[in-house]
């Protein structure tokens, strides 16, 4: 199928895409494509205007300062996944986060920006802004603005970003050295969105958890901060598991009931009812968490001049 007849412009600078963007009901933004353009080949989507940023410049840029990773709105899925492209163990999180947004081809063209813009039930990027407590900045006929992750998402492909406004950036808080960071997705082939995946981060200075942050993927109809998994951790101690399996009474087994009972909301899907879904977020939570504990003593390790 082909896409319905639309209006193509490319602005070149922010102002520029703003005005388009205002003078078309519908209008809608191009930067990657990878979700749009399947959407209006379809016909599900039929924008009377397509506003191409590619052109526009400054929106490339991918910065770290003063204790915030600056992402701009074209900078590609891909620039995330080398280790060292970001730092820090924020830049371990994405590095593992990435490589299981879609496939290569598509993650060479796609953008972070773009994934909190379409706002995907089952997006990493976007439970990995709501976890982190991201700010995302819009330009629009009103000037520019800042939005909060946790007010961002509003339902699925919908946001608090008004039609006329442009995502031209998002910033992370760099976490601190020695903050353990995990992330675990499941999903029924390597071609499918995720069923169910877990990010998180732990802080345990002398192992205690002082801190853990949780953002559940496709486990309701928007991201989800588990914050109820998250009280239950502060205090408890960390002890990797003896084998493979998390014991019932382990801090981290605990912590994916909470998030599979109080956290979580998923929906039926025809290969996964509600119940199924609830046990796999419980079990995805508990190892997300033992692999942030492990990241947490490799960095010890490390630091201290030993094998991780």
């Amino acid at each position: 199928m082909k896409p319905a007849a639309f209006e193509y412009v490319v602005p070149r600078t922010v102002r520029e895409a703003v005005d388009a963007l205002g003078s078309r009901p519908g209008a809608r933004i191009l930067a990657g494509g990878q979700s749009l353009l399947l959407e209006m080949r379809l016909q599900r989507v039929r924008p009377e205007l397509v506003v191409d940023i590619n052109r526009v410049t400054g929106l490339d840029h991918l910065s770290a300062g003063d204790g915030t990773l600056r992402v701009g709105a074209l900078v590609r899925h891909a620039a995330f996944e080398p280790e060292g492209a970001v730092p820090g163990p924020l830049g371990t999180l994405f590095s593992r986060a990435v490589v299981n947004v879609a496939h290569p081809p598509i993650r060479s063209r796609g953008t972070l920006v773009g994934s909190l813009a379409w706002a995907h039930p089952a997006a990493e990027w976007c439970a990995l802004a709501l976890a982190l407590d991201a700010v995302i900045e819009v330009h629009g006929s009103g000037g520019p603005r800042e939005i909060a992750a946790r007010d961002y998402f509003l339902g699925p492909f919908l946001t608090a970003r008004a039609p006329d406004e442009l995502i031209t950036a998002v910033r992370f808080p760099l976490l601190a050295d020695g903050t353990g960071v995990g992330f675990v997705e499941h999903r029924r082939t390597h071609f499918c969105f995720a069923q169910v995946a877990v990010a998180a981060t732990l802080t345990a200075p002398d192992g205690v958890v002082t801190e853990a942050r949780i953002g559940l993927v496709n486990c309701a109809d928007r991201p989800v901060r588990a914050r109820a998994a998250e009280r239950e951790l502060l205090g408890a101690e960390i002890t990797p598991p003896a084998g493979r399996r998390v014991p019932g009474d382990h801090p981290f087994a605990r912590a994916g009931r909470a998030a599979a009972e109080r956290d979580a909301a998923p929906l039926p899907e025809p290969y996964a009812d509600v119940e199924y879904r609830r046990q796999v977020v419980a079990v995805l939570v508990a190892r997300t968490l033992c692999e942030a504990a492990g990241d947490r003593r490799s960095q010890a390790g490390t630091r201290e001049g030993g094998h991780p």
